[in-house]
């Protein structure tokens, strides 16, 4: 009888469709442990707190407080906005507060559950989604405050608020994918968490968030190919009935972004167990 000759290989665990088919699945079968996190998240937020959810929005409403008092006493000079500069100012760190809370919160999140991470094998991937959940939730009462500060400064309801939610999910993904790349490495290396926490002040200040671009010079051309200024303009202009100057800038950045995100999924699947049974 003839003998089956069988030839066994080694499984390419690199596979990036095999990691994102197993990536999806396990996104859908994350759904209700993610949510059980957040909400656990969300409660232990706020428990113990006399200013509850406000904690969500005063330390961008300080920072806007500061630049409007700079601007009104005369210590400095900001250029024309067109809008009335409250509304300019505290609209711009809410958003910029929400792109950089997303950043943060891959990292964050999977610090929080390093215990559980050593002792139970679930999807990786509910952690992410559970961060998701509960940026949506602080989003979502800065977006109310929001509107609520533009009616205040009399510019009133107009149709583009209608989109605003949209262009703050994209702010949210933007801010996700950016962080799902530095999570791994945060995780490796505490010092990265302290230096991107230092860039991200610095780049603030490159970003059109409490003055607007100059029209000439160095900084100007700067602050126009900074991909985070469509996330911010797009947003504001929005929120204050403004023509969308960056809109194309915009979704080109969102383009971008798609792709990356994927990759940074998949570097994120990979990465941890590794990263955790390390430490």
């Amino acid at each position: 009888m003839k003998l089956e000759t069988r030839i066994y290989q080694k499984e390419n665990n690199l596979s990036l469709k095999k990691h994102f088919r197993e990536i999806l699945a396990d996104l859908k079968k994350s759904g209700f442990l993610a949510r059980q996190l957040a909400e656990r998240d969300i409660k232990a937020q706020y428990r113990q707190s006399y200013l509850g959810i406000i904690w969500a929005f005063i330390t961008p409403l300080a920072t806007a407080a500061v630049w409007i008092f700079l601007n009104l006493s005369g210590t400095i000079q900001i250029t024309e906005t067109g809008v009335p500069y409250p509304v300019y100012a505290f609209s711009g760190t809410l958003l910029w507060s929400i792109i950089t809370e997303a950043i943060n919160t891959p990292t964050n999140s999977t610090n929080a559950a390093r215990g559980l991470l050593s002792k139970i094998n679930f999807p990786k991937e509910a952690l992410i989604l559970s961060g998701v959940y509960k940026l949506l939730f602080n989003s979502g009462v800065k977006i109310i405050l929001l509107v609520i500060f533009v009616f205040l400064f009399g510019i009133g309801f107009h149709w583009s608020l209608l989109l605003l939610p949209l262009v703050i999910l994209g702010a949210v993904f933007f801010g996700v994918t950016i962080g799902l790349f530095l999570t791994p490495i945060s995780m490796l290396y505490k010092d990265i968490g302290k230096m991107v926490s230092m860039g991200f002040s610095f780049l603030m200040y490159i970003t059109p968030v409490v003055y607007a671009i100059p029209e000439t010079g160095v900084m100007s051309l700067v602050m126009k190919i900074n991909p985070f200024t469509p996330v911010i303009l797009t947003g504001r202009d929005l929120l204050t009935g403004v023509q969308p100057e960056f809109l194309t800038y915009y979704f080109v950045v969102l383009g971008f972004c798609l792709p990356m995100f994927v990759l940074a999924l998949i570097g994120y699947r990979i990465s941890i167990p590794i990263l955790v049974e390390r430490t």
